[in-house]
């Protein structure tokens, strides 16, 4: 292993929990074009692996993420591109938390916006220079911003290119919770935990429906059809037992 490839994301599989994460500190996790196939290839391992519940995405050092290697914009055609990465992050079937380690800048936003839950570290900060570089941002990227916080949001990041600080992305919602640094782990492990102890048959439907409602692509006879097949499921039957005999529940995912 060379070391470009040493610093490609990594996969750690724990039981019921995946985590990835982003290990390039020296430039504060900046994503090559490398990176982005490695991770379209990570989520593959983590959609096909049954018995995972939750997956988390975390980085090295003192920032998440630069954001994608501005200098590789327009290298490799037919490669991977950053949009492709945020999406299939976004429709994985687990739910998803990033454990931002630092702060967040330019298409590294988005990534972690794709997560269900995004934990961070008090003093970070978000900031999104596509307006100073003149670049003009993908149209998913954008939806998602817009959907998730809102257009005087979106607008404030996106065209001002104005940084958030930690109180700045606790009261728009971009961050669940901020914490201090040496917390962040037993945190994130705490989240993922609670996610993993739930029937992950409903969990994971339930994600789909709430993500389609946000971006206006939901279907009610689709959802409607997932809730009916998860009722008839021994997950739902053994929740409740559960209930009835005043116990943890034991769920398998059938």
């Amino acid at each position: 292993m060379t070391p470009e490839q040493g610093q490609l994301p990594s996969l750690v599989l724990e039981g019921e929990r995946a985590t990835i994460t982003l290990r390039r500190p020296r430039h504060h996790n900046r994503l090559e074009p490398p990176d982005l196939t490695e991770l379209l290839r990570l989520f593959r391992t983590v959609e096909e692996a049954p018995d995972l519940r939750v997956l988390v995405l975390t980085g090295t050092g003192a920032s998440f993420s630069a954001g994608f290697h501005i200098g590789a914009f327009g290298e490799g055609a037919g490669a991977a591109t950053l949009e492709a990465v945020v999406e299939a992050l976004e429709r994985l079937r687990v739910p998803t938390i990033c454990a931002l380690n630092g702060s967040v800048y330019g298409g590294a936003t988005d990534l972690a916006l794709a997560c269900d839950f995004r934990l961070g570290v008090e003093g970070m900060r978000l900031v999104m220079p596509a307006a100073r570089l003149g670049l003009h941002y993908y149209p998913s990227g954008m939806h998602r911003f817009v959907s998730r916080l809102g257009l005087a949001t979106a607008k404030r990041l996106f065209l001002l290119a104005e940084p958030l600080d930690t109180a700045g992305l606790l009261a728009c919602g971009y961050l669940d919770e901020a914490v201090p640094a040496a917390e962040l782990p037993a945190r994130t492990a705490a989240m993922a935990a609670r996610l993993a102890e739930h029937a992950p048959l409903a969990v994971q439907g339930m994600k789909q429906a709430l993500n389609d409602i946000a971006c206006g692509r939901a279907e009610d006879a689709a959802i409607g059809a997932r809730a009916a097949a998860v009722s008839r499921s021994e997950d739902f039957a053994e929740g409740r037992r559960a209930w009835a005999e005043k116990r943890p529940p034991r769920f398998s995912g059938r």
